[in-house]
């Protein structure tokens, strides 16, 4: 039975995650939406979205158990996750593609809210059970509950 602590070695998975969720937003924080004001969010969320990044950078890239073992059931997983990751980048080719005003950063995509926010941390959360990594899981909730909480508040402000 495996004990979910994850084995120490590098992810090529994990780097490719960390890459599609910093390149748009590096692209993003060039030109951000008109009238964004990150000022006012949470301190507390605020806090939980800096922890869970730190800790699911660290744990994206020294735990090689993300990357595709034997073909067996458990790699479904990784599908969805990956897809999840897929639709990360549609939600930013949209966004790109649009005015990129505050509603078109925070507007739903497929039903899923926030999804800018969304998206990566439920694709970690499956990346982390298909590497059986807790560690993985732990820290994407941590970052969950900041990046998720602190999108959410932001959609208050707009007047939909």
């Amino acid at each position: 039975m495996t004990r979910w602590l994850g084995n120490v070695g590098f992810s090529y998975i994990g780097l490719l995650y960390l890459l599609l969720l910093i390149v748009p937003g590096i692209l993003w924080a060039r030109r951000r939406p008109e009238g964004y004001d990150s000022s006012g969010e949470n301190k507390i969320l605020r806090i939980f979205e800096r922890v869970g990044q730190a800790l699911c950078t660290a744990s994206l890239l020294i735990f090689s158990d993300y990357n595709p073992r034997a073909l067996d059931l458990w790699l479904v997983w990784l599908f969805i996750s990956a897809a999840l990751m897929g639709l990360y980048i549609v939600y930013w080719i949209r966004y790109f593609g649009s005015p990129r005003t505050l509603r078109d950063f925070y507007r739903p995509l497929l039903g899923v809210p926030v999804p800018g926010a969304a998206l990566p941390v439920l694709a970690f959360v499956l990346l982390g059970i298909y590497g059986r990594v807790i560690w993985m899981i732990v820290s994407a909730v941590v970052f969950g509950i900041g990046h998720i909480g602190n999108h959410w508040g932001h959609t208050k402000k707009i007047n939909w």
